[in-house]
């Protein structure tokens, strides 16, 4: 079936514009409630969904409409206002509930938003149940009757509960005394719980990035803009930089002198941990991505760990994990997904793995990390509305072998559609800099020129 609402994360766009609209998510909640009020439930009891949203000022209208399309579906409703992503997995987890959803555009400008599932076990949809919800959106929709409707409340003690998970996934023999640490959460859903967690392990906490207004997420500071972060940082002397993005659920991270660490760094420091301080049974094999930095590739060679690409996207880690069997796995742009930890990426539990490595080696990021060398990598990311199949235009798959071949065996190619944005992305890594930007430069242009 051809998927026409979801992507790679769930239904994502611009507010106001459909899918994004009060009418659209209202039918979404009918048809999610009616997919699930068909799962078999206890005679007489009401399915029940957990909605959590991050701070864009369209949440709260998406929100209202998809409370009243469960609650017109006969599902029952918790809502938990602003919380994190990974905490709503939780949350469904722990409370045994039938699904949890998100209202949140992840990264992206306050002016986005989006719409995304976990079911009971607290990992995403699969694409059957999301190909299921699709097939009935679009029919017309039925409200159940007066005695029948589902009930909404509010969990007023959520962002407890996910604190003390959060906490409890850091070893419980080790401590973050001694360390200052500056949290920027992105005016973003971890606004009120990212601090007392890593405050209540012990580190003198600076916090930025927490005063959402409803249009500034993500607006100059969190994961996708760690400038401002390292700055901060480096006035506050401090020794590490956590940053987060809108929805919590991604990491990048800063030390004392301002360098920043990507997910492939980050991601390198918990393998390095496992490997040496928990057992090498714990580290089987890593799942990384397309967009995974050949560098690392090459540093899991010399640890004698198996790895893996999955297709871009933290669902598609998670699918090709659960595949493997194995735990560890992430995305450069700071998804990082511990399966002995939680089921979904968490910038906070992640951050807290990268902090217990630095504690346990007992050396800063830098050196926990230096014996991976990033290849340099050039991203070129072209704007399209529509185009056609580049891999059918003799033109531009020419300019990709002649690509290819002069990066030989020392670099690589990658084009590929966003599944978040409107836009095709170039990506070439080779142990040149001035090899990699040429090259990425000449098949952006042959893309340009006759695709889009």
């Amino acid at each position: 079936m051809t998927r026409k609402y979801f992507g790679t994360d769930g239904i994502r766009g611009k507010v106001g514009l459909p899918p994004i609209t009060p009418e659209f998510v209202l039918r979404l909640g009918m048809a999610a409630g009616r997919v699930l009020a068909s799962r078999a439930q206890p005679a007489g009891v009401h399915p029940t969904v957990l909605i959590g949203k991050d701070t864009r000022i369209s949440g709260y209208m998406l929100e209202s409409a998809l409370e009243s399309g469960f609650s017109a579906a006969g599902v029952d409703v918790l809502l938990v206002g602003p919380m994190p992503t990974p905490a709503v997995a939780y949350l469904t987890r722990a409370l045994r509930l039938s699904a949890g959803i998100v209202i949140s555009a992840s990264h992206n400008p306050f002016d986005d938003n989006g719409i995304k599932f976990f079911n009971g076990d607290g990992e995403k949809l699969s694409d059957a149940i999301e190909e299921e919800i699709e097939a009935v959106i679009d029919e017309q929709a039925q409200c159940k009757s007066s005695d029948k409707l589902g009930k909404v409340r509010r969990l007023n003690d959520a962002s407890g509960r996910y604190i003390e998970f959060c906490k409890n996934t850091f070893p419980s023999h080790l401590s973050l005394r001694g360390l200052k640490l500056v949290i920027d959460c992105a005016n973003g859903a971890a606004y009120q719980v990212a601090s007392p967690v890593f405050h209540e392990l012990g580190a003198e906490v600076v916090v930025i990035g927490h005063e959402p207004d409803g249009f500034n997420i993500n607006a100059g500071v969190g994961a996708t803009h760690p400038e401002a972060l390292a700055k901060r940082v480096v006035a506050e002397q401090a020794d590490y930089g956590i940053a987060l993005d809108g929805d919590g659920d991604r990491l990048i991270m800063v030390d004392g002198q301002g360098t920043v660490f990507d997910g492939d760094q980050l991601l390198f420091a918990i393998v390095k941990d496992r490997l040496r301080h928990v057992s090498m049974d714990s580290v089987l094999g890593v799942v990384g991505t397309l967009m995974t930095n050949l560098g690392f590739e090459r540093a899991m060679e010399k640890l004698h760990i198996d790895f893996q690409r999955s297709k871009v996207g933290d669902r598609y880690v998670l699918e090709m994990l659960k595949e493997t069997g194995w735990n560890i796995g992430g995305e450069s742009s700071g998804h990082i997904l511990c399966l002995d930890q939680h089921t979904t990426g968490d910038g906070i539990v992640s951050a807290l793995q990268v902090l217990a490595a630095i504690v346990r080696f007992g050396k800063p990021l830098s050196e926990v990390v230096a014996e991976f060398t990033r290849y340099p990598q050039t991203l070129i990311n072209i704007p399209v509305s529509h185009g056609k199949d580049w891999q059918k235009i003799p033109e531009v798959t020419q300019a990709c072998a002649l690509a290819q071949k002069t990066l030989g065996k020392s670099g690589r190619l990658l084009i590929r559609r966003s599944g978040t944005e409107p836009v095709v992305r170039v990506m070439v890594e080779a142990n040149d800099s001035t090899l990699c930007e040429t090259t990425a430069q000449s098949v952006a242009a042959a893309l340009k020129a006759h695709c889009y």
